[in-house]
């Protein structure tokens, strides 16, 4: 079978206090009785969370209810904090990635770590990576824009040549969407409705401005099954072929075989279309754990449409080494329990 890896589940800091001299748009953890707290932003309540946001013995016990021998983790999105000063979102990056990294330290074989930077300052976050190479983290997660930055932008290109450079995977997720507006029907669609959308867009400017092509060992994985990107293929690659190609030298068809997607699509037709464009070897399992949006059983809903082993292998591929899995069953310690962490080519 191989080991289940997860590599879409996230994390909020279990000691994350207000702080006057920071930025109003500082987050913050409030405790509201026994296991239940809200992350606080601005003042108000942003999300209601419990403590499987950060308890390690909480996440192991739903892992083996679900059926995941390891957990990938990274930061709640919204505590990217794109639109923090720089200063703020260093700080807060450096709480975030010690969250992580101790998580990890507690059971080595069964979490990894995508950690965070202060991606609204590029130097700052380039120095960071070597932070996150450190305490062995297999990348870094941005949003869908950086405060209203399009991922193609040639800012962020010192950011994706010291990725690829040290081997890093950049993770895109969904955040602050446009068009929330155009539903009308309250801000809670935007998760339901728009993510999707809002990872199109970014995927279209990381394509447009040909950074995958200019960065050919830079593994990028895109959330929620690439949202709206494969839907959306055929007809880039008929406005490529009439001239609108921005900085891409092949089809965009072809180049989205580069990315790596995710397989929270909750439908296996919708898996299976997915696998057909973009190719199965590009697919790695992921829940959004612990979100109530999140894909129950993540494995056992891949392994409907996808090899089981492959999946595996893919998960090692996007992060860029194999790992020791200590699966829950002992199924994973059988396939996997003699390779140590060590480059995966």
């Amino acid at each position: 079978m191989g080991a289940v890896i997860d590599v879409h589940t996230h994390v909020v800091p279990s000691r994350l206090l207000a702080d006057s001299a920071r930025d109003a748009r500082w987050p913050s953890i409030q405790f509201t009785g026994g296991d239940q707290a809200a992350v606080m932003i601005a003042g108000k309540v942003f999300r209601k969370i419990d403590a499987r946001s950060w308890d390690v013995e909480r996440r192991l016990s739903d892992m083996a209810d679900e059926g995941i021998d390891m957990q990938v983790l990274s930061p709640m999105p919204e505590l990217l904090s794109h639109w923090l000063p720089p200063q703020d979102a260093e700080y807060l990056a450096d709480i975030m990635n010690a969250q992580i990294a101790g998580m990890i330290s507690r059971e080595p074989r069964n979490f990894a770590g995508i950690g965070m930077v202060c991606a609204q300052d590029v130097p700052r976050a380039v120095r960071q990576l070597t932070t996150l190479k450190a305490l062995g983290f297999a990348g870094f997660e941005i949003g869908t824009h950086i405060d209203g930055v399009a991922l193609g932008s040639k800012a962020l290109l010192p950011l994706y040549e010291a990725a690829e450079a040290m081997d890093l995977t950049i993770f895109v997720h969904p955040l602050h969407p446009v068009g929330v507006e155009r539903i009308g029907a309250g801000p809670e669609f935007g998760a339901v409705a728009i993510f999707p959308l809002e990872t199109a867009l970014a995927s279209v400017s990381l394509l447009a401005a040909g950074i995958l092509e200019r960065f050919p060992r830079l593994r990028v994985l895109l959330s929620h099954g690439g949202g709206a990107l494969s839907w959306i293929l055929p007809r880039l690659d008929v406005g490529w072929s009439l001239g609108l190609k921005g900085q891409m030298q092949q089809a965009p068809s072809k180049i989205a075989r580069r990315f790596w997607y995710d397989t929270i699509l909750y439908d296996a037709a919708s898996l299976s279309f997915l696998a057909e464009t973009v190719g199965s070897d590009r697919i790695v399992v992921g829940s959004d754990y612990p979100f109530t949006i999140m894909q129950r059983q993540p494995g056992a809903f891949a392994h409907r449409v996808l090899d089981p082993a492959a999946l595996t292998e893919n998960a090692f591929g996007v992060l860029g080494k194999v790992y020791d899995v200590k699966g829950f069953s002992g199924e994973a310690d059988a396939e996997t329990g003699s390779l140590r962490a060590h480059s995966h080519d």
